[in-house]
């Protein structure tokens, strides 16, 4: 087994990549059982966080490590909340960013809006660094569409999954099984694409 440091501190999302990884022979560790501290995020696109939270964890740790920079674009939005998804509510209604705030806010600004108007696109940007200075990580991109809700459905998944409905599925993604979500997410794909490359 492989050991590779996934450098995020989100537990929905690290039981996810376990999952995903496991059947080849890569063992997943947090990197929150290295160290505490958290890469600064200043990049101006997935891409450029995910390569930002690789190359910390992996000089943190001496290991490869995995990071992935996701979130939520919604069209009638201008792509908002885009590279600030986690923390997309900080402060409105004068409290801390969270899952439930983040649903919200959203709601909040698409209020009123038509149903038609409402397509949002999860984008994952999955990066591979062998070391801190890998001079060519390897980039898997995933793409996952559907459109917002009035209301929540669904209590699984995390950030807003209960909010996105997917058509094909016919259910919002916080309705999916885990084993159906891990198949064809964002993350998901991003993933495929990044090991078709480390295969």
């Amino acid at each position: 087994m492989k050991t590779v440091i996934l450098a995020t501190g989100n537990v929905g999302k690290l039981a996810e990549m376990q999952e995903i990884l496991a059947p080849l022979a890569f063992s997943v560790q947090a990197q929150s059982d290295y160290f505490s501290e958290e890469a600064v995020e200043d990049g101006f696109s997935f891409i450029e966080n995910a390569i930002l939270k690789a190359r910390f964890a992996s000089a943190k740790t001496g290991l490869p490590a995995i990071a992935d920079d996701s979130g939520l674009e919604v069209d009638f939005l201008q792509g908002r909340p885009g590279i600030y998804s986690a923390r997309y509510s900080e402060g409105y209604q004068g409290q801390p960013a969270s899952d439930a705030l983040n649903n919200q806010k959203l709601l909040d600004e698409l209020n009123g809006v038509p149903v038609e108007n409402r397509q949002a696109c999860y984008y994952c940007a999955m990066v591979y660094v062998r070391h801190k200075d890998d001079p060519t990580p390897l980039i898997g991109l995933g793409q996952w569409c559907g459109r917002v809700l009035e209301s929540p459905r669904g209590t699984g998944g995390f950030g807003y999954d209960p909010l996105i409905w997917m058509e094909e599925e016919g259910c919002s993604v916080a309705e999916l099984s885990k084993a159906v979500k891990n198949k064809i997410s964002h993350r998901a794909k991003a993933l495929q694409a990044l090991v078709a490359q480390l295969k």
